[in-house]
């Protein structure tokens, strides 16, 4: 195995053994280095520049000397909500937390994660008011805003501590940030909380307890103020990599960091499998699914996106990319059959061809799924006959009911399979 190959193994393998019981920990490491980097984004659900930022960090870069751990959506509750902390404010109970409180375990776990002897340096981000200024500007420029800064605690931690030059650190990732602005008002500063004699609330914060237990620790904050979430990523994505650089992190991403490229990935939502036989693309999927036939119980659901969640609501399954509502599943629930056909035969324009049972499929003019004997088809929303089974039958784009189409342009349609009376695995006809 060369190394390239052994070094995308063993990041893998690091990110699948290092799962945790509250918090999802994604490890992007090389065996030749202990400096990490940890970057934490989504302590407060109604900030997602700093929870999208973290996302497309965990998918689109590759780091290729030293380690970069990252927590996408801490608090992902508050995120499905779009809400600061649905049980209170979570960046104030790192100092005193009662053991009743809800976010206990969270913040039991991410502290053990922070300490941990790996962790280099944190990077905790959020979006803030404003725009920060050291004089009175208005409501938006003022010095109590917190947007557009590089937040520390204090200037110094001990001297021998790698990266314990706060300020100087904050100051050089500052005056990078201001080389780089996409319009003269988004400019950076550093803001120091002086928490320890000036701020009791920060002393109840992350940041705050990661540096009294001597590890370097930022606050990177964009502005609420910016014009769009893509300003915030784009930001935020630009400090992350400034520390990176002077931590001597090494990388590459697969993109080019502007904001028209970076717009298209956050639209991007990606996939959500279901039990491993029913895959639906996100990006453009209606509003509500009606008659997903799932399990009554032990429903597996993979998002292919980092900030992809489900959360359960009046019997049906709603599912977010961050904090944006995506769709809800209203399930029909089925058992799963066993030994199901891993690919089944259809007539695509007149050409039989061989297709994977979970897979889209692409037709021009009509497609006829071809009989399989012990097994039966469902097209959802195919209206010209009625009847239990619809193999062998010829259907066009005009033969099925738009309402019951997947996506909002109305050219996607749900095939499924069934083995008697049990569910065996779904597949879509994209009409072109």
């Amino acid at each position: 195995m060369n190394s390239r190959l052994f070094k995308i193994f063993f990041t893998l393998i690091v990110a699948y053994t290092h799962a945790c019981a509250n918090i999802q920990l994604i490890k992007k490491e090389n065996s030749d280095s202990n400096t990490t980097l940890l970057v934490i984004g989504g302590i407060h659900g109604n900030e997602p520049g700093g929870y999208f930022a973290a996302s497309i960090l965990s998918s689109h870069y590759n780091i290729t000397s030293k380690n970069l751990w990252i927590v996408p959506n801490l608090n992902q509750l508050s995120i499905q909500k779009d809400e600061r902390g649905v049980n209170g404010d979570m960046n104030r109970k790192f100092s005193v937390i009662e053991k009743n409180d809800k976010d206990t375990d969270i913040i039991e776990e991410i502290k053990e994660i922070i300490t941990s002897k790996n962790v280099s340096l944190v990077l905790n981000l959020h979006d803030g008011h404003g725009f920060y200024r050291t004089e009175n500007h208005g409501k938006i420029f003022n010095p109590n805003a917190w947007g557009q800064t590089c937040v520390i605690d204090q200037c110094t931690l001990d001297p021998n501590q790698p990266f314990g030059n706060l300020n100087d650190i904050a100051s050089i990732v500052r005056d990078n940030l201001n080389k780089q602005l996409l319009q003269k008002h988004h400019g950076f500063n550093v803001k120091n909380t002086k928490t320890k004699f000036d701020d009791e609330a920060m002393q109840l914060s992350l940041t705050y307890f990661a540096v009294t237990n001597n590890k370097p620790a930022f606050a990177i904050e964009s502005s609420k103020h910016l014009s769009s979430l893509t300003q915030k990523v784009f930001y935020q994505l630009l400090a992350i990599e400034e520390f990176m650089k002077i931590m001597h992190i090494s990388f590459t991403r697969d993109f080019k960091l502007n904001i028209d490229k970076l717009e298209n990935i956050i639209k991007n939502y990606g996939t959500l499998e279901i039990n491993n036989n029913i895959l639906l693309n996100l990006s453009d999927i209606k509003k509500s699914l009606s008659y997903i036939p799932i399990k009554s119980t032990g429903n597996v659901f993979k998002f292919s996106h980092t900030l992809g969640s489900i959360r359960r609501e009046n019997g049906t399954y709603v599912a977010y990319i961050g904090n944006k509502y995506i769709t809800t599943l209203v399930p029909q629930y089925f058992k799963i059959a066993e030994e199901c056909p891993k690919r089944f035969d259809v007539e695509i324009d007149g050409n039989i061809t061989s297709v994977n049972a979970t897979k889209d499929f692409f037709v021009n003019d009509d497609f006829t799924v071809l009989i399989n004997d012990g097994f039966r088809v469902n097209i959802i929303g195919y209206k010209s006959i009625k009847t239990t089974n619809e193999t062998g039958l010829k259907v066009t784009l005009n033969e099925l009911d738009k309402k019951f189409s997947v996506d909002n342009s109305n050219n996607i349609y749900r095939v499924e399979f069934y083995k008697n009376d049990e569910f065996c695995s779904m597949s879509m006809v994209h009409f072109k």
